[in-house]
């Protein structure tokens, strides 16, 4: 989803997890050379992202210029996705003002592969092709085209989990146990039941969740097909799973379940603060926002349960090297470092984005998450990923989602009826695929 990195760019780490055993130490990758910015040698790489991809904040950047002094690295950070979006493609519609590592979220990874791939290098021909086996199968595919170029390689992935508050559970005489609430909420109707009797038993007019678009947008990312079947064919409008995803939605806002909060808005962050919803569908990476929005107040009232209706994935991103790169060569060896299992375990750690790299996953197992009452993340989060279907990507996913989930907001904030939200939905649809 485009907000997913805009909600990591608001978080504020409040205390990392605890990891059992120790990381394995960073590998440096060779010596660079190619195409230098100076007489002495010195290269300057530019890598152009959207939010935080934390490398910075995890002291990534730094410990591979210490690795490789001759390489000085300067990132550039657009705050929307969807701007950065629209900027990227006028950039590589021109070939001028690239940087030579750009960042690709997983909603767009179709248009690069099915429509862009003649703007961005082919990484295997640095040896790309070689890391097949140390990345999740649903995350390298997505970035490999059909004639088998690798256009991009992956960062982190959004395995889902619910987030819920434990002292508000026990003010309306819910279970607060993970794993008692895990079957509880097995299903969605065992989660909008539950929702239910806490807003009957609740004091005060908290809510049970803070939107229906966050609900729509965690029960999605469990579909293998959404918005598009294999063969690229546009299918959301019949598919009964975005009907399913739809319908639960509403049927959520109609029960007064949700808190009607526009998710990435000032009133939706200050409302984690407040204590304004009990739960919170939550991809991993959404960890470190409820932290940063929470603040040290919210500590320990946290906790982490399975999700209803089986594994998911919301978000995730790429790492890509355009055609039009100044430093190819030296931008692949960078790509290729950040993305190993021993950084993405770092990154886990330092700022909690799950690795998509599969020796990551297993290093970090047995991470445990103080914020969240213990709650061992790596597991839950672990076991998800591993459980997620591999989802079918279309060229305007993004876009696609974004329409239905701002049709959703029409119908819990305005009260507008399932259809004519629906109908809107989907010129929206048709304006902005074309």
């Amino acid at each position: 989803m485009p907000n997913a990195r805009a909600a990591r760019r608001a978080a504020v780490r409040l205390g990392a997890v605890v990891l059992s055993g120790a990381l394995l130490a960073a590998c440096g990758s060779g010596s660079s050379g190619g195409t230098s910015d100076s007489a002495g040698g010195k290269v300057t790489l530019t890598v152009d992202l959207f939010g935080s991809f934390g490398y910075k904040e995890a002291g990534l950047y730094a410990e591979y210029q210490k690795l490789h002094p001759d390489i000085t690295i300067k990132q550039s950070d657009t705050e929307d996705e969807a701007d950065y979006w629209k900027s990227l493609q006028t950039r590589l519609a021109g070939g001028g003002g690239l940087g030579d590592v750009q960042g690709v979220e997983v909603g767009r990874i179709a248009s690069v592969t099915q429509q862009q791939s003649d703007k961005f290098e082919d990484l295997k021909q640095y040896g790309a092709d070689k890391l097949k086996d140390q990345f999740a199968e649903a995350k390298w595919s997505a970035a490999t085209t059909e004639d088998g170029r690798i256009l991009g390689l992956g960062t982190d992935v959004g395995p889902e989990a619910m987030c819920y508050r434990t002292d508000l559970f026990k003010q309306a005489g819910l279970p607060t146990d993970r794993d008692e609430l895990s079957r509880k909420w097995s299903t969605w109707d065992g989660y909008l039941a539950l929702g239910r009797e806490y807003q009957r038993k609740a004091p005060g007019k908290g809510a049970w969740i803070d939107s229906i678009a966050s609900l729509y947008s965690i029960m999605i990312g469990q579909e293998k097909e959404r918005y598009y079947d294999a063969s690229g064919k546009l299918i959301y409008e019949n598919n009964p799973a975005v009907k399913t995803a739809w319908d639960t939605s509403v049927e959520a806002a109609g029960s007064g379940l949700s808190a009607k909060l526009d998710q990435w808005t000032p009133p939706w962050n200050q409302a984690f603060a407040a204590g304004s919803f009990a739960t919170i569908p939550c991809p991993a990476w959404m960890l470190s926002y409820i932290k940063g929005q929470a603040g040290e107040a919210g500590s320990g009232k946290w906790d982490i349960a399975k999700l209803p209706g089986g594994a998911g994935n919301w978000g995730g991103s790429y790492l890509s090297v355009p055609r039009a790169a100044k430093h190819k060569k030296e931008a692949y060896e960078l790509i290729e470092w950040l993305t190993a299992p021993e950084q993405q375990a770092k990154l886990f750690q330092k700022q909690g984005l799950f690795p998509s790299a599969t020796g990551a996953i297993e290093k970090v197992s047995g991470a445990k998450d103080p914020y969240f009452s213990d709650a061992p993340i790596g597991q839950i989060f672990g076991d998800a990923a591993k459980s997620s279907p591999v989802q079918v990507l279309g060229v305007h996913d993004a876009n696609v989602a974004q329409q239905i989930t701002n049709a959703l907001s029409e119908v819990e904030r305005k009260g507008t009826s399932s259809d004519k939200a629906w109908s809107t939905a989907k010129k929206g649809v048709d304006n902005v695929i074309g």
